[in-house]
């Protein structure tokens, strides 16, 4: 690691040492060195178009089928995905007994198979399929297999592929793509079980990470922008309260100007030396009130 990035380590060793019981938060840059691509860029601007909202999803059954033909083609790289270094630091740091809570925004299900458990999935997990008429559930990979054999052509197409599974596909004819109804009911929508743009977190699913963040002594976001209100309200809840906030993400945040500590460095080469510079610390005392942002630079693309 380079000088600056290890004075955003040792800065950040210290936050979690003085900060024993951490609320963590992880977005999109956890998951990039797995394969999985984030949404933004280093200003937080769309790097693609925004992914399909809630309203379009349930109100059209042409958007449903360019929906379920991408992801027949895109999913294949999400469901591959392997758990990386930051899955596997931020499981190391619960296991040490340092975070009480690991809420991400991501739906790739990575945390739990790193080996975290008190993770809260606050956009849900896309390996799982919802009927929105009847609430009964399936495997995704399930209705893939039914996708596939319905529309089997679709298979041998490839391209590039959206940080949700979604498959870059555009001037394709999805008109005569075959999309099944719920086997259950016979009629209802299947939708994956996570939460679209324009739809809300359930509202138990949100208490419990804000009850979470309370009882914390502070707040550690991970591989964020923030720029979703879902993500940055907890940040905002965090400063209002006096909680230390500290950040490690690559680029601009929509919480900057919350934090009391920001390394904008790598995100697992930053998580793994964390860990190596925290073994044999204790820590140091009560939490701290938030004071005037240290910034510790070391790079400039997002995450």
């Amino acid at each position: 690691m380079s000088d600056e990035s290890m004075v955003g380590v040792e800065a950040l060793t210290d936050f979690v040492v003085r900060h024993p019981k951490l609320f963590v938060l992880t977005g999109a840059g956890v998951s990039t060195d797995c394969g999985i691509p984030d949404y933004r860029d280093a200003r937080g601007d769309w790097k693609r178009p925004p992914p399909v909202s809630h309203q379009k999803f349930m109100g059209s059954l042409e958007v449903r089928k360019r929906y379920w033909a991408r992801s027949l083609v895109g999913f294949r790289a999400l469901a591959s995905a392997h758990p990386g270094q930051a899955h596997r630091a931020l499981a190391t740091l619960e296991r040490e007994g340092r975070i009480t809570r690991l809420v991400t925004q991501n739906v790739d299900g990575l945390h739990q198979r790193a080996g975290s458990r008190r993770v809260t999935d606050l956009h849900g997990q896309a390996d799982t399929v919802k009927c929105m008429s009847c609430g009964a559930t399936m495997m995704r990979h399930a209705l893939h297999d039914e996708l596939a054999r319905r529309n089997p052509a679709w298979l041998a197409l490839s391209a590039e592929v959206g940080p949700d599974g979604d498959a870059d596909l555009d001037g394709y004819d999805f008109s005569t793509f075959e999309v099944p109804a719920c086997q259950r009911c016979r009629s209802g929508i299947l939708k994956p079980d996570v939460v679209f743009f324009g739809d809300n977190v359930p509202k138990p699913r949100a208490a419990l990470a804000f009850a979470a963040l309370d009882a914390a002594d502070a707040m550690l976001v991970v591989g964020s922008s923030l720029m979703v209100y879902s993500g940055f309200r907890f940040a905002r809840h965090a400063a209002r309260a006096g909680q230390p906030i500290a950040c490690v993400n690559l680029g601009a945040t929509r919480a900057d100007d919350l934090f009391t500590l920001k390394v904008a460095a790598p995100v697992a080469p930053t998580l793994d030396a964390l860990v190596t510079g925290l073994a044999g610390q204790m820590p140091k005392g009560p939490a701290e009130t938030a004071g005037p942002p240290d910034r510790v630079d070391a790079g400039s693309s997002a995450r």
